[in-house]
């Protein structure tokens, strides 16, 4: 919820300004550097260290990482607001609510091997005309389903797995 509420505030800004995509690249940026330095995690979240020495800190970053004075500001809104550890779930709320503004959703895809492209531009497709919107495709892979694909849109699971059709089969043959 309280994430939410800071991806609404830089997505209106951001979409005043036309750096939507700038800004989600350079968050991306630090929220690898954040989650990829336990060192630099723990400096953030310690509530011992002093807010000065962790503002002086991210001034420092800031100036040698270069991003846009939005995404500085940002920055320094969550660490005054002891959000900054919590940047992962916050860039997570703000690409949704982008891909929302622009008409855009995410679907995950899981099939037991890889497919072809023409088999995703098909699928693509079809999920366009089920949604109505433009769908971003993440794929991946789990031998488990034997074959088929499942595909999940925000809550919404279609599973067309080889698996979930054995399963089906095995409950109507217990009488279930």
């Amino acid at each position: 919820m309280i994430a939410r509420r800071y991806a609404v505030a830089l997505a209106d800004v951001v979409h005043e300004k036309g750096e939507g995509e700038a800004v989600q690249h350079e968050l991306n940026a630090w929220e690898s550097m954040i989650g990829s330095s336990p060192l630099l995690k723990e400096v953030l979240s310690n509530p011992t260290i002093a807010y000065d020495r962790k503002k002086a800190l991210l001034e420092e970053l800031i100036r040698r990482s270069r991003v846009r004075d939005i995404t500085a500001n940002f920055l320094r809104v969550l660490l005054r607001n002891q959000r900054l550890t919590e940047l992962d779930e916050v860039n997570r709320k703000f690409a949704e609510i982008l891909d929302e503004r622009s008409g855009l959703t995410s679907a995950i895809v899981t099939t037991a091997r890889p497919i072809s492209e023409d088999a995703k531009q098909a699928l693509q497709q079809t999920l366009l005309q089920v949604t109505g919107k433009r769908v971003r495709l993440t794929f991946t892979h789990d031998e488990a389903l034997i074959g088929g694909i499942v595909t999940r849109i925000g809550s919404t699971v279609y599973d067309g797995s080889v698996r979930n059709q054995l399963n089906e089969i095995e409950q109507k043959l217990a009488g279930r």
